[in-house]
């Protein structure tokens, strides 16, 4: 079985990931409304693999506001939007950079807890489906390394059944370090699919057709993203 790292902040204003206020495309509320939407489609797709959901959470310190409990108000997503969830697991993230606590969950996971495979991924890989991380598990049963990529040489998924240096792993573009980090380590490196990412106003140009693409079809969408996103007008194209 695969352990999944969801890495993420508390989906509070100032504690998400700030891109797209930045790019004026959404207001600080928005962006915590749009992101507590995002921590619960990515984990319902992985509760509904077969894969252990771990919630990976920053710290009080390490946030740029203050936030009383990261745990708890993580735990009220989850638990307010998923079912049984009573074999999901918290823990605490560990490093300066999200290479070092990417590293230190996925090496704990492998070498202290002795799982067969660990993976990370963060609440932005909205489009992360129950079938792409059944995949990657399948995966990596032959490659030592899988990485879901998307636009910009960025990655929305990277699974290990052994451990790399992860000392710049994910520097830009985080493909092409992380697959550099596993040739180092003799390791054999396999994809998944390439899927859109939501952290700036260039992913949203990437992801929405795709999204009211899916949606028109009858396809399998983000529900709870695509409801705020298309709750805050972006069902039809929006100037940015």
């Amino acid at each position: 079985m695969t352990t999944v790292a969801v890495l993420a902040n508390p989906p509070e204003e100032g504690a998400v990931p700030q891109s797209l206020v930045d790019d004026g495309v959404v207001s600080e509320a928005e962006a915590a409304t749009l992101y507590r939407a995002m921590v619960a489609d990515v984990c319902e797709a992985v509760q509904s693999s077969g894969a252990e959901l771990l919630v990976n959470y920053r710290p009080a310190d390490q946030l740029s506001v203050d936030v009383e409990d990261p745990e708890d108000a993580l735990r009220s997503v989850v638990e307010d939007e998923l079912d049984d969830t009573g074999d999901i697991r918290y823990e605490v993230q560990v490093g300066s950079t999200f290479a070092a606590r990417v590293g230190n969950t996925v090496t704990h996971l492998l070498e202290r807890e002795e799982v067969q495979t660990a993976a990370a991924v963060t609440p932005t890989a909205a489009f992360l489906g129950r079938q792409h991380v059944d995949s990657a598990a399948m995966k990596l049963r032959r490659s030592e390394v899988v990485l879901g990529p998307t636009t910009d040489g960025r990655v929305y998924y990277a699974g290990f059944s052994e451990p790399v240096d992860f000392d710049g792993a994910y520097d830009a573009p985080a493909v092409e370090s992380l697959v550099a980090a596993a040739d180092e380590a003799t390791l054999d490196a396999d994809f998944l699919p390439m899927l859109p990412v939501l952290e700036s106003a260039t992913d949203l140009g990437t992801a929405l057709p795709l999204l009211r693409a899916r949606a028109d079809a009858g396809l399998r969408v983000p529900l709870r993203t695509a409801g705020v996103l298309f709750d805050l007008g972006f069902d039809e194209p929006r100037d940015r």
